[in-house]
């Protein structure tokens, strides 16, 4: 996944750090870094998180 970890703790982590300082939406991170915002979901999703487009992160 570009730069983003495979491991999806650390994923986790990365991806709210990168919504929380530097994007809008898990879209336009996705489109900014050339990301394949469905692979991020469901793996994810697999160890129990979820998107918020409310809050913008993934809990």
């Amino acid at each position: 996944m570009n730069e983003l970890p495979e491991d999806p703790m650390m994923l986790y982590s990365a991806v709210n750090m990168k919504l929380r300082d530097r994007y809008n939406s898990l879209d336009e991170l996705c489109e900014d870094l050339g990301l394949n915002r469905k692979m991020i979901e469901d793996t994810l999703r697999e160890v129990g998180f979820e998107y918020s487009p409310q809050y913008n992160k993934f809990w």
